[in-house]
């Protein structure tokens, strides 16, 4: 159903899943753990992952903080992208990946759901994506801001319940758990 003409591939985006960004998340050991059954789903099906990675003064590249956590393993020649805002697609290669894949339609997964994910998933449905957000294979932490104090876990669910099955003309965004992902 994507507005992206001739593009009727899926890919699997791995948003951030780093060592400076996972710590303290919510939920963190089973998030990681439907991400790694996510991307073996994917690759047994011969779906492209692409992993994203952020940089920033406290993520300096190449850095311990800046790499994937050691609990998921790229494999070769999966497509890397490394970006400095929170959107994956934003001053990055991704959007020319994905159409030399011919992807219309995005699996979600990552670390930071109020910033990176969200941001993402957002600009993907803007540019014609379908997407599935996979509802337990992202999470954020908690944080206080401005004297109130914001719930990781209100975060995850607000945000799946937003993507749950909202549409756009021409694109669906709808979000499942990693356990019901058929992609054969």
């Amino acid at each position: 159903m994507t507005t992206l003409t001739g593009r009727d591939k899926s890919a699997l985006l791995v948003i951030d899943v780093q060592n400076g960004v996972v710590e303290g998340a919510y939920n963190l050991e089973s998030v990681v753990s439907n991400i790694n059954l996510a991307v073996e789903k994917a690759r047994a099906a011969g779906i492209p992952v692409v992993w994203v990675q952020h940089s920033d003064e406290e993520l300096v590249l190449e850095s311990e903080r800046w790499q994937i956590v050691p609990e998921l393993s790229p494999a070769a020649g999966e497509s890397k992208v490394r970006k400095l805002y929170r959107s994956s697609f934003e001053a990055t290669d991704l959007e020319s990946i994905l159409a030399g894949l011919n992807v219309g339609h995005i699996y979600v997964t990552g670390m930071q759901t109020d910033n990176c994910v969200r941001h993402t998933t957002h600009a993907a449905q803007e540019r014609g994506y379908d997407i599935t957000v996979l509802a337990d294979a992202h999470s954020t932490t908690g944080y206080e801001w401005d004297g109130h104090v914001v719930d990781a876990k209100a975060v995850v669910d607000q945000f799946n319940d937003n993507f749950y099955g909202s549409e756009l003309p021409g694109r669906f965004t709808r979000a499942i758990l990693t356990k019901d992902l058929s992609l054969s």
